[in-house]
C-alpha cells in the first residue's frame, strides 16, 4: 500500500504532466503534443524523494489519523481526507509535513486559498521541506503563474537533486517563461537520472527544438524511442524528424513499425507513404497512401497531392487527375497541387482544363500554400 505521501505525490506528478507537457503544435512535427500525452506513470519518478520523507521517525506520520487519510485519497474520497488532514493539522500545527499533506490535499480539494496558506506554513516552519514547495509549483502552474512556479521548483531540485520529476517540472515550466538554456539543463538533469524514462527524453527533445538543435532533437528523440520500443508515436515523431532534416530514407524503418503498431494513424501512413515514395518505392507508397486517405479522405490535402504524384509516377494519369482534383478541392489555395492538375490534365489530352488549372495556379499570390509532408 503506498504511503498518503507517495498518493500526494503521484497526483502532484500527474498533475504537472497533463498541465505542462502539452503544448502547440509547430511545423513539420505533428506529432509532438500527442506524444507527449503519452508518458510513463510518474509513480517511477516520485519514488527516490517519497522514501527519504517515510523514512523520517516523525509521531506524526504514525497517528491513526494519516491512517484514515490514506484510506481516504485511496478511495478518491478528496473532501474526507481533507477533512481529516485539518483534524491532523490542528493536533500538529507545528509539523511541517502534516501540513504540506493539509495544503496539497486542499489543492486537489480546489481549495486554493487555504491551499497556499498551508504550504506557505510548512516552509516558514521548515524552509527546506520539498514536497510543499513541490506543491506551490503546482498552485502556481494551474494558474498559469509559471514564472512564481520556477523559484519552487528550482528548490525542488536543490533540496532533492535525485527526484527526476522535479527537474523535468523545471524544464516545462522554464521553457514556458522563455528560459530555454536552463530548459535544457534540466532536462539533461532528469535524463541523467531516468535514462530508462521515456518521458525524460522527450522532454528533452522539446528542450531541444526550443533552441533550434534539430540534430540534437532527433538524438533525444531515438533515445525515447528505444527506451519505448512498443509506442507508435514516439517512432512517429522520430520518422517526422528525418523528415524534417530532408533524411526521408532513414525515415522509413521508425515510420513502418509505427505504421504497424497504429495501422489506422492517417498521419503515420501518409508520411510514410510520402518517404517511400521519395526513395522510389512507388507501389508500397500508392498502398500506404490510399490507406491514409481512406482514413481522413477530407482532412489533409498533401496526401492526396502525393498519391497523385506516385500514380503520376506509374503512368496512371486518369488516378492522378482524381488525386490532384481531391487535393485543391480541400485547399483551393493549393498552387503546387493546381500546377500538377494541369500537366496530368494536358497528358490526357484535356486542354482547356489544363489551361484553367495553370491559370489558378499562376493567379495565387506568391508564398501560397504549399505542400509539407
Amino acid at each position: 500500500m503506498k504511503s498518503p505521501h507517495q498518493k500526494y505525490l503521484v497526483r502532484l506528478a500527474i498533475f504537472f504532466v497533463a498541465l505542462g507537457f502539452i503544448g502547440a503544435a509547430r511545423g513539420q512535427d505533428p506529432s509532438i503534443d500527442r506524444l507527449l500525452k503519452k508518458l510513463p506513470p510518474p509513480e517511477k519518478l516520485v519514488k527516490p524523494s517519497v522514501e527519504r520523507v517515510i523514512k523520517k521517525a516523525d509521531p506524526a506520520l504514525r497517528d491513526p489519523l494519516m491512517q484514515q487519510i490514506a484510506t481516504a485519497a485511496q478511495g478518491n474520497n478528496v473532501s474526507r481526507a481533507l477533512i481529516l488532514a485539518r483534524q491532523l493539522s490542528a493536533k500538529y500545527p507545528k509539523n511541517a509535513e502534516v501540513e504540506s499533506v493539509h495544503g496539497i490535499l486542499a489543492w486537489m480539494a480546489r481549495q486554493n486559498a487555504e491551499a497556499g496558506s498551508a504550504l506557505r506554513h510548512a516552509i516558514a516552519l521548515q524552509p527546506g521541506i520539498a514536497i510543499a514547495h513541490l506543491g506551490l509549483a503546482a498552485l502556481e502552474a494551474e494558474n498559469g503563474h509559471y514564472a512564481a512556479a520556477l523559484p519552487h521548483l528550482r528548490q525542488v531540485t536543490r533540496l532533492d537533486p535525485q527526484y527526476a520529476f522535479g527537474w523535468l517540472a523545471l524544464s516545462d515550466c522554464a521553457l514556458r517563461t522563455g528560459q530555454k538554456q536552463e530548459a535544457l539543463e534540466a532536462a539533461r538533469k532528469a535524463t541523467a537520472i531516468t535514462p530508462s524514462s521515456a518521458g525524460a527524453w522527450l522532454q528533452l527533445a522539446r528542450a531541444e527544438t526550443a533552441l533550434g538543435h534539430s540534430e540534437a532533437t532527433l538524438t533525444a528523440l531515438t533515445r525515447g524511442a528505444e527506451v519505448s520500443p512498443d509506442s507508435a508515436t514516439i517512432l512517429a515523431t522520430v520518422g517526422f524528424g528525418y523528415i524534417n532534416l530532408n533524411r526521408t530514407r532513414q525515415a522509413i524503418p521508425p515510420l513502418e513499425r509505427a505504421a504497424r503498431l497504429a495501422p489506422k494513424d492517417f498521419l503515420v501512413q501518409a508520411q510514410l507513404g510520402f518517404c517511400l515514395q521519395d526513395v522510389g518505392q512507388v507501389d508500397a507508397a500508392i498502398q500506404h497512401l490510399r490507406t491514409a486517405t481512406t482514413l481522413a479522405p477530407s482532412t489533409y490535402s498533401p496526401v492526396w497531392e502525393h498519391l497523385g504524384l506516385a500514380y503520376q509516377k506509374k503512368g496512371m494519369h486518369r488516378d492522378a487527375i482524381k488525386a490532384f482534383e481531391r487535393a485543391v478541392k480541400i485547399s483551393p489555395r493549393y498552387g503546387q497541387a493546381w500546377r500538377h492538375l494541369a500537366e496530368e490534365y494536358r497528358a490526357v489530352g484535356q486542354v482547356a482544363e489544363a489551361n484553367q488549372a495553370a491559370a489558378r495556379a499562376k493567379a495565387l499570390p506568391s508564398g501560397a500554400e504549399r505542400s509539407k509532408h
